[in-house]
């Protein structure tokens, strides 16, 4: 209890800062490698957060565990097809890959008129017209590339794929170059290929939200392949998994099981293209997360290398105050007394080195995310350390403190009160 309340006691801190401001110089120059040590981590595992924010945002276009698969020409010869053949997909690929793999949780197939097959179609809307890219969709599109639609308006839905309903959800760019500036698109029609469609909705563009732009066209999938008397073939599929997914996994099966499907050779990897956010999205994580893990190895190593500083700087000032300390066991003063003035400076350094560190550091990421606020090239967004982590290296800031100040401590109670009397 007497050693409790000697914490609280002002003389007791008197005695702190006069020993501390005796020797003010050596004392900054012993608590620099705290201060850095907390300064380093709070700066990278900031950082890190912020590239993991800022991925986050840019893939926020699209389902986390997506991925698209197209098809490409063989490359070996296989049960009598030469290389060289287009495996086209057909929409009963669909429920195939649903029926043996249960990891998939929607599948979209595509057909699409520019872009990346053909010409883009002309669409005439008044005495407006512009080439486009068309495309034509499942309901399910809108949840695998997340899709936003202005209020007011709505996506592709299931009666629209059954009725083969002429409707359209154009883009930002779309209407900008079809419509006046205050026009309302929802409702009014536009010219595709010579066929009046009703715009029911305008998508709000997301940066990396598939390979479309801002100024595509998005019409039911039974639509398009009427028009353009495509039949049940098409040749891109988006699909994403359950969270609880594994994306290469995923993507493996359902290659394996589309080669099975169309006959290709197990070995032909060129056959299915594909580009697999998930794969790509884990690595990103992956890599944020080991820069948490080297940030905190980096700082709690010059931590701990700036609190023996502290501990070899406070067995200094014991051997400097051998004379006072014997006049103060002489006088009364317990060894738990002596013990507690030691490892509450020992403490006391500590903690002012690591919040100067915490403190410089959150203005380090400040700074940062200012600079990089405008760079639409570079995935950088709001760089923050969780408070948990930053009250966990508080803590252990704290236990290293204390247990290097229990060293001098005992050096301390150990010096007999006459023989530091005869001490110079």
């Amino acid at each position: 209890m007497n050693n409790l309340k000697k914490i609280f006691d002002r003389d007791t801190w008197d005695e702190i800062f006069e020993s501390i401001s005796k020797n003010r110089t050596r004392t900054i120059i012993t608590t620099i490698g705290v201060f850095w040590g907390i300064f380093i981590y709070i700066a990278l595992a900031g950082s890190a957060k912020g590239l993991e924010n800022g991925f986050d945002e840019a893939f926020s276009g699209l389902s986390k565990n997506s991925m698209g698969i197209w098809v490409q020409s063989t490359t070996i010869p296989y049960k009598g097809f030469e290389e060289g053949r287009f495996p086209i997909f057909e929409l009963s690929d669909v429920d195939y890959l649903r029926d043996r793999i249960p990891e998939i949780q929607f599948i979209s197939p595509g057909l699409q008129a520019g872009a990346f097959s053909g010409s883009p179609p002309l669409v005439v809307r008044g005495l407006k017209s512009d080439n486009f890219n068309l495309f034509g969709n499942y309901p399910d599109q809108a949840k695998i590339s997340v899709i936003k639609i202005y209020d007011g308006g709505r996506y592709i839905n299931d009666d629209d794929i059954r009725f083969e309903r002429k409707v359209a959800v154009i883009g930002e760019g779309t209407q900008e170059r079809l419509f006046d500036q205050d026009e309302d698109p929802i409702g009014k029609y536009i010219r595709i290929n010579d066929i009046n469609f009703k715009v029911i909705g305008v998508e709000r563009f997301t940066e990396g939200s598939g390979f479309g732009t801002d100024s595509d066209i998005t019409i039911p999938y039974s639509t398009f392949a009427k028009i353009y008397n495509r039949g049940d073939k098409f040749g891109f599929m988006f699909i994403s998994g359950y969270d609880y997914v594994n994306p290469n996994y995923l993507e493996e099966t359902i290659k394996e099981n589309l080669k099975i499907r169309k006959v290709v050779h197990p070995e032909d990897n060129k056959a299915f293209g594909s580009f697999n956010i998930g794969s790509l999205f884990e690595s990103i994580i992956k890599f944020t997360r080991g820069m948490v893990f080297l940030s905190l190895v980096v700082g709690i190593a010059t931590i701990f290398a700036g609190v023996i500083g502290i501990g070899n700087i406070m067995l200094i000032a014991v051997k400097e105050r051998t004379n006072e300390l014997g006049i103060r066991r002489a006088l009364g003063a317990t060894p738990g007394e002596v013990k507690v003035q030691i490892v509450l400076e020992s403490v006391f350094l500590t903690i002012i080195a690591g919040i100067i560190g915490i403190i410089v550091g959150a203005f380090l990421l400040f700074i940062i995310n200012i600079g990089t606020s405008g760079l639409e090239d570079f995935p950088f967004t709001n760089p923050t350390v969780p408070i948990t982590i930053v009250s966990g290296a508080f803590i252990t800031m704290i236990t290293l403190g204390t247990l290097i100040g229990l060293i001098p401590a005992e050096r301390a109670v150990s010096i007999k009160p006459i023989e530091a009397l005869r001490e110079e």
